[in-house]
């Protein structure tokens, strides 16, 4: 979850006359958030494609079990930390360029679940995510029920979650790590419909406006996020081992 601004308590810029602004702004409400969905899906595709490409060159298990295996996990959250802190310094192009690089890059890191699971667990795990991602974005998008409420609680979900999987590195617990896979799931599905929401409601604030290219690629990124973590969680408990 990339968390740039909630503005839903400004979000009465919606034009209320009847005619042609009004249809006006739900065709730009759609067509925002298609460019959202359509970001997010090609970097999850780019990620997919890269981390296949990676395992199967033989090089993944010799990168993944040495010392890179810090650069290659922890090159992701610089890209994430750069663009949510410094967003509002970055043109769209650089935005774009930006959440490009860390797509591919999050799937040389995601390369090592071709070493550990068995193709067609992933491949059922990832479908049902889709499936669940799906539902979740589309009630997110749709509800009239006010989810902001449930953010700080997700929030400090994730830092449990965090908190609990670096005590688990040390402890190596089995039904530890099952909780927290459980947790993780239910966590990003609320993530899902939340984000959604949120940036739903952010067009209000930046429709008409140089913004609404960066703000696609945030919205964007934050919905890659919630799903990759919602996959990865899944896959930690339907997944098969080779």
């Amino acid at each position: 979850m990339a968390n740039w601004s909630d503005p839903r308590s400004n979000a009465t810029a919606r034009p209320t006359s009847v005619g042609v602004d009004a249809a006006a702004f739900d065709a730009g409400l759609r067509s925002y958030m298609l460019s959202v969905y359509n970001y997010m899906a090609s970097g999850v595709l780019l990620t997919g494609i890269v981390a296949l490409l990676f395992a199967n060159s033989g090089m993944a298990a010799a990168v993944l079990s040495g010392p890179l295996r810090w650069l290659v996990m922890l090159a992701p959250l610089g890209f994430v930390m750069v663009l949510s802190f410094g967003i509002n310094r970055l043109s769209t192009g650089a935005a774009q360029a930006l959440y490009w690089a860390y797509a591919a890059v999050m799937g040389l890191s995601m390369a090592s679940i071709f070493l550990v699971f068995t193709g067609t667990s992933i491949a059922q795990t990832f479908f049902a995510t889709s499936a669940a991602f799906a539902g979740l974005s589309l009630y997110g998008y749709t509800t009239k029920r006010d989810l902001s409420g449930f953010g700080t609680f997700l929030v400090m979900g994730v830092v449990g979650i965090l908190i609990a999987s670096l005590i688990n590195m040390f402890l190596n617990s089995g039904p530890l790590q099952l909780v927290i896979s459980i947790a993780g799931v239910l966590i990003f599905a609320g993530l899902t419909a939340y984000d959604t929401q949120r940036i739903k409601s952010l067009y209000f604030q930046v429709a008409g406006s140089d913004l609404v290219g960066k703000t696609v690629v945030m919205g964007a990124l934050s919905l890659y996020l919630d799903f990759i973590n919602m996959f990865m969680f899944l896959l930690q408990f339907m997944g098969d081992r080779r």
